[in-house]
């Protein structure tokens, strides 16, 4: 174990024994450090339901092509919690890590706060050590009482599209979600906002109003949008010709829209969009595995994919990028955490899924059990059996249709299992 998995470790027993999402344990932090918040270089903000780190990463390689050093912050991680904190571009290093972890440990002196708190504040701390040109930062969850929302005037802020999760902590509705979104809009900051649902938008654009904080808004002040074999971004300067994103599936033209927004906004050029939607790297996004032990499963004939989506829209964003591939006999390998709205993520992947084969994510607590995701499959009109792991599943699958495309999807978490195993 590394000196950074034994603090990380010590730090998951803070915990407060309820989740009351509150800014105050990271403004208590966060003094203890002497507000490094306040001498980061200038922040975007990320925030939104779907879309969030594709559309981070997009940003990134376009800033970075134009020479930029980018600090950028993201969560969850997937195989190593270090890729949660890159430094001017290189994602941290061990005994950086360790020695941040550490100092916020000493500065919380024990006392309850979330992991995702005092992680951030160890974020935070990094950069605010690193010269660097811009900070990227992600939202963990909502965005008004989300640890990352200290800034007071961030440079930009961003919201990609909203839609219905994590209901249990902002909200039943699609109007009450999109104001804990909008809760990063600040007094006079410009905001870029993704394409969103009329519910979701007049949310928006009233905490735009009352901030005066001027909203470029898709559909209204930029559009992005498929064109032939590549995508154009238009917007009042003109208009960017470009190839479509290396990043895989229809709504990543979206996310390419959204970052390009941002990146016009920052003064981006030509070179700049281009290296935006090519360059851009996110894993476990309909990722394409070729090499490793679960690809040596499938066989030399089949597909391995993976995505990490898991809500409604979500499922609809594969079902999407599934119907847009070349014709092949699709099958689901799904492991979900019982928090998700199951048989709403399924329901869209219904038509391009000849099968679904259960599995647990393996180590997590807050797993649904196999047969409850076979049910839920069922229900919406997918063949479903069950299997032991992921392994097991491909094998069952190519040993039938041995030419098959195999997506194991349905959450982060099994996600970055899958990647840490196929290493």
């Amino acid at each position: 174990m590394s000196q950074s998995d034994a603090i990380l470790d010590r730090l998951m027993a803070l915990h407060p024994k309820v989740i009351d999402l509150s800014l105050d344990r990271m403004h208590r932090i966060l003094a203890a450090l002497d507000h490094p918040e306040r001498r980061l270089p200038p922040v975007i903000h990320i925030a939104g339901t779907n879309g969030k780190g594709s559309t981070q990463a997009m940003i990134r390689a376009g800033l970075e092509a134009g020479g930029h050093r980018v600090h950028a912050y993201t969560s969850p991680h997937l195989a190593r919690f270090h890729e949660r904190i890159r430094l001017a571009g290189a994602l941290i290093d061990e005994p950086a890590l360790a020695a941040a972890l550490a100092e916020c440990e000493a500065a919380n002196a024990g006392r309850p706060i979330t992991f995702f708190e005092i992680t951030t504040a160890a974020a935070l701390l990094c950069f605010s050590r690193v010269a660097a040109d811009f900070t990227l930062l992600e939202v963990g969850l909502g965005g008004r009482l989300d640890a990352t929302n200290v800034i007071d005037t961030p440079a930009l802020t961003v919201i990609t599209p909203v839609s219905i999760d994590h209901t249990q902590y902002l909200g039943e509705t699609l109007a009450l979600i999109a104001g804990e979104k909008a809760g990063i809009i600040k007094p006079r900051v410009p905001c870029i906002v993704g394409p969103q649902q009329d519910e979701a938008l007049r949310v928006i654009e009233a905490r735009a109003s009352g901030l005066t904080a001027p909203l470029f808004v898709h559909g209204q002040h930029w559009m992005g949008a498929p064109d032939r074999d590549g995508m154009i971004y238009q917007d009042d300067h003109g208009l960017w010709d470009l190839p479509l994103p290396n990043l895989p599936g229809p709504h990543q033209i979206q996310n390419a829209g959204t970052a390009l927004a941002a990146l016009r906004h920052l003064g981006a050029g030509d070179a700049m969009a281009r290296a935006a939607v090519t360059r851009a790297e996110w894993p476990a996004r309909m990722q394409r595995l070729s090499r490793g032990p679960l690809v040596e499963a499938a066989g030399g004939q089949a597909e391995l994919w993976l995505d990490g989506g898991h809500n409604p829209a979500g499922g609809a964003a594969v079902a999407a990028t599934l119907a847009a591939m070349p014709p092949r006999p699709t099958h689901l390998v799904c492991g979900m955490l019982n928090t998700k709205d199951v048989a709403g993520y399924l329901a869209a992947l219904a038509p391009q899924v000849a099968s679904l084969t259960a599995i647990d994510i393996p180590g997590e607590p807050n797993t649904l059990p196999a047969a409850a995701t076979a049910a839920a499959a069922a229900s919406v009109g997918m063949p479903a059996t069950t299997a032991a792991d992921a392994a097991d599943a491909i094998r069952a699958i190519v040993a039938a249709e041995p030419r098959a495309r195999i997506l194991i999807a349905g959450s982060l978490y099994l996600a970055g299992r899958v990647l840490r195993e196929n290493a």
